[in-house]
């Protein structure tokens, strides 16, 4: 039976041909260029983040027509393409620039599909779902003044969305290939940001505007690639090997958190039993203080089998700060590293901490502080890079978190730097390993300042100052801390892992009362 033409069959018929032309990207001959390079294209990189089939565009007709006689002959698309999607059946909203379209630079409309202020936003904030920024464009252009006739301010198109989001959703960046200006702003601000090593650069300006300025040559990649972005700076959080790598850590990252902050983490079923005990933690740290171990290897042995997920790993060495799960159950990790500075706190160790807790905070993550720390980094050098500042701003941020907090004394427990891995503000909940050392000052060395005038009257300094330092650890025990209850608690390193299993689940039960936006503090130190 044939079915006679439609009254709209030529509207219906022009719909179709726009979504090919939109589909087609920067055409054959760009989007070849761009694959030849080793680079997925826009649409491919959606396609293998999110759940099969749930992609839902919008916008997708938006563009610059060329028209004739006869109507429109095509139309060159809006380098972003953006909507609605699943990761893991939960819904985000995922966005980012064409880059074989005029390189992904920003189109210039009132009405902008993506980048900051853009739409993409605003259906992350009203929808409260996460947001998926898969960057790769360098911004707007100076071109743009001659197309308005007029210079602007900086920020026509701002940052008060996005800024906004940090505080709603849990945003993520993928830095993809360039991203300068804007869209380096926009990586910026979210809550976790990776780039692909080799491929991706990250600077506020590229070459060509150091060189006006400073006179000084530089590549892409001497500038803003993953060494300088996410070793040296600490601007993007973590890299990934290949763009296939670098999705599958976006879906990974976000199946820690909830949807939004008015939800709770994600709980998943345990596959890794909470009594499990490892017997290698009994005697995994060295009775000889002065040497180091593998903190990692302790984590493995505490939290559910493959659930650690590291953040910046490569940047502030000294701190280990990363997403697991206790049976199931989502939470933050910091733990000292006493391969670095003996896990001293340095300035970058220090701005780590605190970013990290803060992200744990806002999306009610409980957080468990696995403690061997010396205190601050001392010394000219440390001084110059305003470790005391960073330090004492990490010591505020952790005074401020209202989520449920537990620390685990390994080791050492000294000083200011001490202070940052307690939960001071709220129940202050703290149980020691036998290896543990806790108090304002080490003993060693200690003693000295704190009796100089006794040893150096001896007539034997040297064995005065050992016989104080013996006395003065025999009553640092954190045996004698726990018969006072100073310590709520000294565990068996092997009972670690249920211990803390059964807090966590505890935790979890009063989180929902935790809820939505966290209150605003003053102003940081």
């Amino acid at each position: 039976m044939s079915v006679p033409p439609g009254a709209w069959d030529p509207e219906l018929e022009e719909l179709q041909r726009r979504r090919r032309w939109a589909e087609a990207l920067g055409g054959d001959e760009a989007v070849a260029r761009h694959r030849g390079s080793g680079r997925l294209t826009i649409r491919d990189r959606i396609e293998r983040l999110l759940d099969t089939g749930s992609f839902q565009e919008v916008g997708k007709l938006t563009g610059t027509g060329e028209y004739g006689p006869s109507g429109v002959r095509a139309v060159l698309p809006a380098p972003y393409v953006m909507g609605l999607g699943r990761i893991g059946g939960r819904p985000v909203a995922i966005g980012g620039e064409d880059f074989t379209v005029r390189g992904g630079t920003s189109w210039g409309s009132d009405r902008r599909k993506g980048g900051q202020g853009g739409f993409i936003e605003d259906l992350a904030a009203n929808y409260r779902i996460p947001l998926v920024n898969l960057i790769d464009g360098s911004g707007g252009s100076v071109a743009s003044i001659r197309k308005r006739g007029h210079a602007v301010f900086p920020g026509v198109h701002g940052f008060e969305k996005s800024v906004e989001l940090m505080g709603l959703v849990p945003v993520v960046s993928a830095v993809l290939g360039v991203a300068a200006g804007g869209p380096a702003g926009r990586a910026i601000l979210s809550h976790w940001s990776v780039m692909v090593a080799g491929q991706s650069q990250v600077f506020a300006a590229g070459p060509p505007i150091v060189e006006r300025a400073l006179g000084l040559k530089v590549t892409r990649e001497e500038l803003g690639g993953s060494h300088m972005a996410v070793e040296a700076g600490g601007t993007i959080d973590n890299a990934a090997a290949s763009e296939e790598e670098c999705l599958r850590m976006v879906a990974q990252f976000l199946s820690y958190l909830p949807q939004n902050v008015w939800e709770m983490p994600p709980v998943r079923a345990g596959g890794d039993p909470p009594g499990r005990r490892d017997e290698a933690l009994a005697n995994i740290v060295p009775r000889d203080r002065r040497k180091p171990y593998d903190m990692r290897r302790v984590l493995r042995a505490v939290f559910d089998e493959d659930s650690l997920f590291e953040i910046q790993p490569s940047w502030g060495k000294g701190i280990i700060t990363s997403f697991a799960r206790l049976d199931g159950r989502p939470v933050g990790v910091v733990a000292n590293n006493p391969m670095v500075y003996a896990g001293a706190m340095d300035a970058r160790s220090a701005r780590k901490q605190g970013h990290f807790v803060e992200l744990c905070d806002t999306f009610h993550l409980p957080i468990v502080y696995l403690v061997d720390q010396p205190g601050f980094l001392v010394g000219p050098q440390a001084e110059a890079a305003g470790t005391l500042r960073d330090g004492m701003r990490a010591v505020y941020i952790g005074m401020q978190a209202t989520v449920p907090v537990v620390t685990v004394v390994v080791r050492k427990c000294y000083g200011m730097a001490g202070m940052a891995a307690c939960d001071k503000a709220g129940i202050n909940f703290k149980v020691a390993w036998p290896s543990a050392e806790i108090g304002n000052l080490p003993v060693q060395g200690g003693a000295r300042a704190a009796f100089r005038r006794e040893i150096e009257a001896a007539a034997d300094p040297a064995a005065r100052e050992a016989e104080i330092e013996a006395e003065l650890s025999a009553l640092t025990s954190p045996f004698r801390m726990a018969e006072a209850f100073a310590v709520e608690d000294i565990i068996d390193p092997r009972e670690t892992r249920p211990y803390l299993c059964t807090f966590i689940e505890t935790a979890y039960s009063s989180l929902p009362t935790r809820l939505g936006p966290k209150p605003r503090f003053g102003v940081r130190p």
